[in-house]
């Protein structure tokens, strides 16, 4: 009996193991009128994350990550054309898995990276 319940107690580590480590992480980044915060992101690379995007100004903004987006598997939401558009006190989540690199990031929208909507994700 106990050898049993011993056997089946390492079955379920192994089994409900992995995917507890895959649960995607999150990572909050707020967009305002001209910035990001933070504007530097740091991501470990092949891990699950949530990155949950989250525009406080008044005006509509984007998020443009195009190389990282397009090297990042995507398990949950979009960024079409590698952007995250947001209106005005909008929140918009993304689930992906990472690949390694150091991928600039910035607002397309008229002149906004021009008054600092700029960044990095650096993913090690």
């Amino acid at each position: 009996m106990y050898r049993l319940t011993l056997v089946s107690a390492a079955l379920a580590a192994f089994v409900v193991g992995p995917a507890a480590a895959q649960q995607p992480s999150t990572q909050a980044i707020n967009v305002y009128s001209f910035g990001f915060t933070p504007k530097l992101i740091h991501l470990a690379a092949g891990r699950p994350v949530t990155l949950t995007f989250t525009n406080t100004s008044g005006s509509g903004h984007d998020f443009t990550a195009k190389e990282f987006f397009a090297a990042s598997q995507i398990t949950a939401g979009a960024a079409p054309k590698g952007e995250i558009e947001l209106h005005s006190g909008e929140t918009k989540s993304i689930t992906l898995v990472p690949r390694a690199g150091n991928y600039p990031t910035h607002c397309s929208h008229f002149l906004h990276a021009t008054f600092g909507m700029v960044g990095t994700i650096d993913v090690k």
